[in-house]
C-alpha cells in the first residue's frame, strides 16, 4: 500500500491529483455523524462527503429536497470534530446555491467557516458553472457531480442511470470538461454507465469519483448506511452491503427490552454502591414522608 503523505494530520488535497497519477484509487464514505466520522477516519478512508441524502438515511424524508442549510451545518460540524486525517466535503443543500452565485458563495463559506468543512459538493453543470467558478474564486475547493443527481431526480424521470443514449453520454462528457474547466478538483459520477464513466475519467485531469458508474473511475464512494446495511429503505443497485449492523442493533435493542422486561437488568455489576457508614446514616436517618397520591 502506497504511503500517503498528511500536513497538519490532513490529507492535501493536492494529494488526489497525485494519487491518481500513481493509480491509487481514493476512497471515498458518504457520513453525517461524529462516530461514524470518527470510524471512517481510522479507516484511512481518504475523503468523508456529509451528504445531503442525510435527509433520507438520517431524517426520514422520501428525497434529499427537504434537508436545510442548518441541518447540514450541524451534521458537517459533526463530521469535522472527528475527521483528522480525512478531507471533508459538504453537499449544499437544494436551495443553497441554485438562486445566485451570491447566494452560493455565502452559504459555501458558512460551511467552511461555521462547520470547518474542507471543501463543498454542488450538482450539475450549467447554471453551476457559474457558481463553481464564484467558489473556487473564493478560495474554496468544489467537488462537482453529475450523472444521477438526486436533486433534480424529478426532471430527470426519478431515480435511473443517466447518458444511455449518445446523444446523452456525449453531453456528460461536455459537462464534465466544464467543470474542470470552471474549476472543481475532482468529480462524482453517479449512474453512469462504466464506458461513459471511462471515457470521462480518460479525458479529465482530475480525479473521477463513481458511484454506480464502473470500475475505471478514479475512486469509489458508498453510504455508510448502504455498505453496513444501516438504511432500511430501498438499497440501489450499485451498493454492496459489507455488513448488516442494523439487524444486529435491532437484536440487540430486542434483548434489553428483553432484560428489562424480566428485570435481568441491571444487574450488580451495572450498579453503583456507597461506603456501609454513609449507607447505615442515610437508612437510620428519618423515613421521608410517603409520597401524596395524585
Amino acid at each position: 500500500m502506497t504511503s500517503r503523505p498528511v500536513a497538519n494530520g490532513k490529507l492535501p488535497l493536492t494529494e488526489l491529483g497525485e494519487m491518481t497519477g500513481r493509480g491509487d484509487r481514493i476512497v471515498m464514505v458518504t457520513a453525517y455523524d461524529h462516530p461514524s466520522g470518527r470510524l471512517a477516519d481510522a479507516a484511512g478512508i481518504d475523503l468523508i462527503l456529509v451528504g445531503d441524502s442525510a435527509a433520507m438515511t438520517v431524517l426520514g424524508h422520501s428525497s434529499t429536497v427537504p434537508v436545510t442549510m442548518e441541518e447540514m451545518l450541524m451534521l458537517t460540524h459533526a463530521v469535522t470534530r472527528a475527521a483528522e486525517r480525512a478531507l471533508v466535503v459538504a453537499d449544499m443543500p437544494f436551495g443553497s446555491f441554485q438562486v445566485s452565485d451570491e447566494d452560493a458563495v455565502r452559504n459555501a463559506i458558512r460551511f467552511v467557516k461555521e462547520a470547518g468543512a474542507d471543501a463543498v459538493k454542488l450538482e450539475g453543470a450549467g447554471p453551476s458553472l457559474s457558481r463553481v467558478a464564484a467558489l473556487v474564486g473564493a478560495g474554496i475547493p468544489v467537488m462537482g457531480h453529475l450523472g444521477l443527481t438526486p436533486q433534480s431526480a424529478t426532471m430527470l424521470g426519478g431515480f435511473r442511470a443517466q447518458g444511455k443514449t449518445a446523444e446523452k453520454a456525449r453531453r456528460l462528457v461536455e459537462d464534465a470538461l466544464a467543470l474542470e474547466d470552471a474549476g472543481c478538483f475532482s468529480l462524482v459520477l453517479e449512474a453512469v454507465p462504466a464506458p461513459v464513466a471511462a471515457r470521462i475519467s480518460e479525458q479529465l485531469s482530475i480525479p473521477t469519483i463513481g458511484i454506480g458508474s464502473g470500475p475505471d473511475c478514479d475512486g469509489q464512494v458508498l453510504v455508510l448506511h448502504d455498505l453496513l446495511g444501516l438504511y432500511d429503505g430501498g438499497s440501489p443497485r450499485f451498493a454492496k452491503r459489507y455488513a448488516e449492523i442494523g439487524a444486529e442493533i435491532q437484536s440487540a435493542l430486542e434483548r434489553f427490552a428483553q432484560e428489562v422486561r424480566s428485570g435481568a437488568f441491571p444487574e450488580e455489576e451495572h450498579t453503583y454502591d456507597m461506603p456501609e457508614a454513609e449507607l447505615s446514616a442515610f437508612l437510620s436517618g428519618s423515613k421521608a414522608a410517603p409520597r401524596s397520591q395524585p
